[in-house]
């Protein structure tokens, strides 16, 4: 299947890749190298675009490195903290307010600072649960519902909620309550079976909750492609043994694919794609919060290598939404009720995707070309034929995110897969004799951009590099961050002719192959502002 993908590339982009580069290059005065005339209607679009970025990572500053290494998530525990949180109605007439009815366990045994920041979140929480609650009414029926939202403390630090919405059994009209779990973790389908079994488990009696979560809680969080299992006691069936398996390929751990290629055509999803390398402002709206999470959660995947470094809010409560209103970068996912009162504020340069029914609601108009035209052409090519490059896979649900995650790879290996070619060569020094720390200067940024042969990619490269995901991306690699994206890189390289990669330096032969299938870094790596101000 790769090697397919690979191939269809390799047609669209023609033999010639890269070209031998100067190291002098990086002093040389072509900036102008593949650059548009600016008189013209597309060298006049080109110049806009670099300026608004440019003008972006003056106001964002400096990129953030946040991910925790591998080591760290396996030695945490599955989850944080479990809540339950169901509508009140403080008054007649009134809307109702969620509220936090449950907790577990009751008492948070950690340093003050986690204190008083979970605290904070159980203030906040209710309405990422209910983002809806003046909609509701008693009902009689309403079909489980399962979503997720992102939280980010002042560090930077990212928790996950995982909410299941159900109705409590009875027979009167009554009103839905979410259980949500509450880590650090980003594992949708692991924790999606949790709630399938706390589902079960209520429908039965709600005391049977919380001792089933205690020994989910006492579970060691699985590596990669492993399996744990959990004992517990259910009335009727006696000891049930449940098995939580993490998948092999953390890219794929909270991503659905199929909600998204259902919510939008390919041709606005790669618009949406192009809009979010160049880190503009993208809203989704959609009616179920299950459709806006999901869709969220795979747009973001779609960007690895790369991480999306500003304020990212899948599910955004209407009190929150003068949010959108801010001038850097965002991702937020929006239920339509609340669209009449988006119009009402005043947003600029915003792409307002409807997931709903396929279509922009505002726009830039400049989403088809902002892509490199062949690498768009072969994305088109090979998510047009992505069912039948599944089917040819073994049977597994993951079949289909494997191809489109692969394909998406690829891309950003055409794009950017011989980077290695221009890493600094080996650790410097700083005045005192110590090594100093990576910086970006070690990166030969304009014979990087000059190596590359496509006027389009080129042009494209000169704003792309200028944003904070891609200053992100080589702070990374100086780092010696090891994932699949490098044992792709590596694959590229050596595919070049023998005159195209001599210059591959010690960064990628110094890799550790036996790490780096399994250390591959988390594609939905959500750095945003601080909770405290931009939930």
């Amino acid at each position: 299947m790769v090697l397919k993908i690979n191939g269809i590339f390799e047609l669209r982009r023609g033999k010639k890749r890269i070209k031998r580069v100067s190291q002098s290059t990086e002093s040389s005065s072509g900036r102008g190298e593949g650059r548009p005339a600016r008189n013209t209607p597309r060298g006049r679009a080109h110049s806009q675009r670099l300026s608004s970025v440019q003008s972006m990572l003056r106001q964002t500053g400096r990129c953030r490195t946040l991910e925790r290494g591998p080591m760290d998530l396996q030695e945490r525990k599955l989850f944080e903290y479990f809540i339950v949180v169901a509508l009140q109605n403080t008054k007649a007439g009134a809307p109702y307010l969620p509220e936090v009815t449950q907790q577990f366990p009751i008492k948070l045994e950690r340093s003050f600072k986690f204190m008083r920041e979970t605290e904070d979140q159980l203030k906040v929480i209710p309405q990422f649960c209910f983002p809806d609650a003046k909609d509701w009414a008693p009902v009689d029926n309403f079909p489980s519902e399962t979503f997720s939202f992102v939280l980010t403390g002042e560090d930077g630090s990212r928790r996950f909620g995982y909410c299941r919405r159900l109705l409590p059994s009875g027979k009167s009209r009554r009103l839905p309550e979410v259980y949500c779990i509450v880590s650090r973790l980003g594992c949708f389908d692991l924790f999606s079976k949790i709630l399938d079994e706390v589902e079960k488990r209520r429908a039965i009696s709600p005391a049977l909750v919380q001792p089933f979560m205690r020994g989910i809680m006492e579970a060691p969080f699985p590596a990669p492609g492993r399996t744990i299992t959990v004992k517990n006691f259910l009335p009727g069936s006696g000891t049930e043994v449940i098995e939580l398996c993490r998948p092999s390929d953390s890219r794929l751990e909270h991503v659905d694919f199929e909600c998204l290629f259902s919510s939008l055509s390919l041709r606005l999803l790669l618009r949406v794609f192009a809009s979010l390398l160049l880190e503009r402002r993208v809203l989704f709206t959609a009616d179920k919060l299950s459709t806006l999470s999901q869709c969220c959660h795979a747009m973001v995947a779609l960007l690895y290598p790369f991480t999306w470094q500003h304020t990212y809010i899948p599910v955004l409560p209407p009190s929150m939404l003068d949010i959108v209103c801010t001038p850097t970068p965002f991702i937020v996912g929006l239920l339509s009720s609340s669209l009449p009162s988006l119009k009402e504020l005043p947003i600029e340069e915003v792409l307002v995707v409807d997931l709903g029914n396929s279509r922009f609601l505002r726009q830039l108009d400049d989403e088809d070309s902002i892509l490199p035209h062949k690498l768009q052409a072969a994305l088109e090519h090979i998510l047009d034929k992505r069912k039948e490059l599944a089917s040819e896979m073994p049977t597994d649900s993951s079949s289909l995110s494997t191809v489109v995650s692969e394909t998406f790879v690829r891309f950003f290996v055409e794009m950017v897969g011989h980077y290695p070619l221009f890493m600094g060569g080996g650790d410097r020094e700083d005045e005192s004799g110590a090594p100093s720390s990576p910086t970006l200067s070690c990166f030969q940024r304009e014979a990087f951009r000059k190596a590359v042969t496509s006027k389009s990619l080129k042009r494209f490269l000169e704003v792309f590099m200028e944003t904070q995901m891609f200053a992100g991306f080589v702070a990374e690699r100086e780092q010696r961050r090891q994932g699949l994206f490098e044992v792709r890189s590596q694959d590229y390289l050596d595919s070049l002719p023998g005159s195209e990669q001599r210059g591959v330096n010690k960064f990628l032969k110094g890799l550790g192959k036996a790490q780096i299938l399994f250390h591959t870094s988390y594609p939905l790596k959500y750095l945003h502002t601080p909770y405290t101000k931009s939930l």
